[in-house]
């Protein structure tokens, strides 16, 4: 088992780099959940201010997706 932590020697250098590796990685899963929240926030303002949540009808809708 100690083998393997110390890497064949190269253990200061790979630990290090997957913990900045896991530290980027958990910073941009944080960083899209609170955009998420702020993008749903102002999605549900917009909503609120039109009155509600604007729906096309069906038929308008496929007239565009085949144009």
């Amino acid at each position: 088992m100690a083998e393997f932590f110390s890497m064949g020697g190269y253990a200061l250098y790979v630990w290090p780099c997957y913990g900045i590796a896991a530290l980027v990685i958990a910073g941009l899963v944080w960083q899209s959940l609170r955009d998420w929240h702020v993008q749903a926030a102002l999605a549900a303002e917009l909503e609120k201010a039109a009155g509600g949540r604007v729906r096309r009808p069906a038929d308008a809708a496929r007239q565009g997706e085949m144009k």
